[in-house]
């Protein structure tokens, strides 16, 4: 599979709450959390499960930063 998104983090499902429709995928990442909105149909095809190595891809028109101070 070749991709054009450049932010590309692998990590690990650490959860799937899955509702009617959607469901909220959330992703370990290096000791962080993601979580990623998706379609529970999306959920069924990618075999999402805790514990499945997944790639986050991330494509936004805006990123924020912030610190500590």
């Amino acid at each position: 599979m070749k991709i054009s998104a450049r932010n590309q983090l692998r990590g690990t499902v650490l959860l799937v709450d899955t509702g009617e429709v959607m469901a909220e995928v959330t992703v370990d990442v290096g000791g962080q959390q993601m979580v990623a909105a998706i379609t529970k149909r999306s959920v069924d095809r990618l075999g999402l499960r805790e514990g499945t190595a997944v790639t986050v891809l991330v494509k936004s028109t805006e990123v924020m930063l912030a610190t500590d101070d």
